[in-house]
């Protein structure tokens, strides 16, 4: 059996290629610092999206902000979002907008809050 090195470090190097991570984890976690160390990831997804100049990807980012001291970190979230400069290499995000927020008080005092990131991959 013969066994050519550079045909190997090919093939490893198409393998990680194509098991490497999207941009996601990276949005989330831009996104969680900005929400606020008290903020929970309830949901997110993620949705290809494409134009005729531009592709990427549209993510929904669900969070929650349990108790009083919270419900002021989801306003400040609310109101940084849109204006938010993300760093996430090879990619812009062309669009973050708040969809919904829901807030109760009983049995604690909640606030839920839908969020829409439109990432597009730089040319």
């Amino acid at each position: 059996m013969q066994i050519d090195p550079k045909a190997d470090r090919a093939m490893t190097t198409r393998v990680r290629r194509k098991n490497r991570r999207g941009p996601w984890l990276q949005l989330l976690s831009q996104v969680v610092r900005l929400a606020g160390d008290r903020a929970e990831i309830i949901r997110h997804c993620e949705r290809p999206w494409s134009s005729v100049t531009f592709s990427g990807a549209r993510h929904t980012v669900v969070l929650a902000f349990t108790g009083v001291n919270e419900l002021e970190d989801g306003d400040d979230f609310i109101a940084a979002l849109p204006d938010h400069e993300f760093t996430i290499p090879r990619q812009i995000v062309a669009d973050a907008t708040i969809t919904a927020a829901d807030q109760q008080t009983i049995p604690e005092p909640k606030m839920t809050i839908e969020a829409e990131l439109l990432l597009l991959e730089e040319a």
